[in-house]
């Protein structure tokens, strides 16, 4: 067997491997949700009451709170992720001011999520009181602006490098050819590197969308871990991951441990659709 075959074997064996184990977790899933899913049927997705002693599971809460909280963290974290990609892509694209942005990023985005969770519970969540204080506003200082902004900045990194990555790979022909012709930077960003580069920076965003959705401890420990449907921004919440995370080892009856189980089968579907996307 030559070199080539033997490669072109061994990529075709891990592709099937990673076939294999999506399928298993989604069987796995979909077995243990079987209780919950005779149960509660489509009004698990549709209701809004999650009580556990009396077994009536409704997630329509920590659905909308895991899709509130990624929708605002990518909308804000969407010029920052842009302005870090350009900054390296275009004006520093070497030098000693690259090399230390850019290993910031990297650093950010090594960071444990637990870590986030903390810095954001001891020093952001008294600033959004404060905040809330003067502005009228029931100070919870947790709630799912303050998980949303938390989650903005666990994000920008993964996007930003992504878009840095997609930048820096644009043609230089292409762009010297419009500086040539008379083009000032800004043209040159705007109808040659945009263009170019659209389809990649969108799907960065959409994969650091996808790490939003499933993102647990961070946001657990700031977004308040309330039940019921959020009323303003600035009111505690819950997220699917979050709800995981702090009832399975709580949960007692069968049925309640399916539930939970069912939650984490959504939020694969879920996750799963933005990342085909």
């Amino acid at each position: 067997m030559n070199k080539d075959r033997f490669f072109k074997l061994a990529l075709k064996a891990g592709g099937y491997f990673v076939i294999l184990l999506i399928v298993a977790v989604v069987v796995t899933l979909t077995v243990y949700s079987l209780p919950a899913i005779k149960e509660s049927g489509l009004k698990f997705i549709t209701g809004k009451t999650w009580d556990p002693v009396t077994e009536k599971f409704g997630i329509l809460p920590f659905i909308l709170g895991t899709i509130i909280t990624s929708t605002i963290a990518l909308l804000i974290s969407v010029p920052f992720t842009f302005s870090i990609a350009l900054f390296l892509g275009e004006y520093f694209r070497e030098g000693i001011m690259n090399k230390i942005i850019k290993t910031s990023v990297e650093l950010l985005a090594g960071i444990p999520s637990i870590i986030y969770g903390f810095w954001g519970l001891f020093v952001f969540v008294p600033i959004i009181r404060s905040f809330e204080i003067k502005a009228g506003i029931v100070p919870y200082g947790v709630g799912v602006m303050t998980a949303s902004i938390i989650l903005a900045i666990m994000i920008i990194p993964y996007s930003a490098s992504l878009s840095y990555e997609i930048i820096k790979v644009v043609p230089k022909n292409i762009k010297e050819a419009a500086y040539s012709l008379g083009a000032t930077k800004y043209e040159v960003i705007k109808n040659i590197i945009l263009p170019y580069a659209k389809s990649g920076i969108i799907s960065s965003f959409i994969l650091a969308f996808g790490r939003a959705l499933g993102e647990t401890m961070a946001v657990t420990m700031v977004i308040g871990n309330s039940n019921f449907m959020p009323t303003n921004l600035f009111a505690p919440g819950n997220t699917m991951a979050s709800v995981i995370a702090n009832e399975f080892t709580e949960a007692s009856g069968d049925l309640y441990l399916s539930a939970l189980i069912e939650i984490g089968l959504v939020l694969f579907v879920l996750t799963g659709i933005i990342n085909y996307i």
